[in-house]
C-alpha cells in the first residue's frame, strides 16, 4: 500500500471520529492551535436528540403513521375503515403523508375525517391489489414440470415442404 493511500485512510478515520465525538474534535483543535468549527450537526446527531422517549422531528415533519393501511386492508375494507375511524384527523393526515397518498396536495387541506378516510381506503385497496394481473389465481393448478400434458406437434406440413428445423 502506498504512503498516499495510508495517509488518506488515516485522515478519513480522524475526520470521522472528530465528527462523531465533540471532545475529540476539541482535543484536535487544541493540538493544532485552531479555533473550533461552527459546523452544523450531522443528520444522525440531529435525529439522535430524544424528547419524551421519541425522536425529535423537524419543524415541518409529520409524526410517524399510526398504522400501515395497505397491510390492514388485506384483512378487508371494513377492518381498515374501523381502524381508521378510531384515529384523529391529524393521525389520518400522518398516514396520508407517510404513504404518499396525496400527490395533488389536496387531501391535507380537507377538514372532514370521512373524506380523508375514503381517500386512504381507495389508495390502500389500489396498492394492495397492484400487480394481481400477473399473479396466478389460487385455484388454478400449476403447470406440470414434466411436459406430459403438452399437445404433440401437428402434422399440417404438406408433402412438398421439407421439415422445419429448430
Amino acid at each position: 500500500m502506498s504512503l498516499r493511500n495510508t495517509l488518506n485512510r488515516l485522515m478519513r478515520v480522524v475526520i470521522e471520529e472528530a465528527e462523531r465525538n465533540p471532545d475529540f474534535e476539541a482535543a484536535l483543535n487544541d493540538a493544532i492551535g485552531s479555533t473550533p468549527s461552527k459546523r452544523k450537526p450531522s443528520k444522525a446527531e440531529a435525529i439522535g436528540h430524544v424528547e419524551d422517549g421519541e425522536a425529535k422531528r423537524g419543524k415541518n415533519r409529520r409524526a410517524p403513521a399510526a398504522l400501515d393501511p395497505v397491510q390492514v386492508v388485506r384483512d378487508g375494507e371494513p377492518a381498515l375503515r374501523i381502524a381508521l375511524e378510531k384515529l384523529s384527523l391529524e393521525q389520518l393526515r400522518d398516514i396520508v403523508a407517510e404513504y404518499g397518498m396525496d400527490p395533488g396536495r389536496l387531501v391535507m387541506k380537507w377538514n372532514t375525517p370521512e373524506r380523508v378516510i375514503d381517500r386512504i381506503v381507495e389508495m390502500s385497496i389500489a396498492r394492495a391489489h397492484k400487480g394481481n394481473a400477473f399473479r396466478k389465481p389460487a385455484d388454478e393448478p400449476a403447470p406440470s414440470a414434466t411436459g406430459a400434458d403438452e399437445t404433440p406437434p401437428s402434422d399440417t406440413q404438406s408433402a412438398s415442404e421439407p421439415p422445419k428445423t429448430p
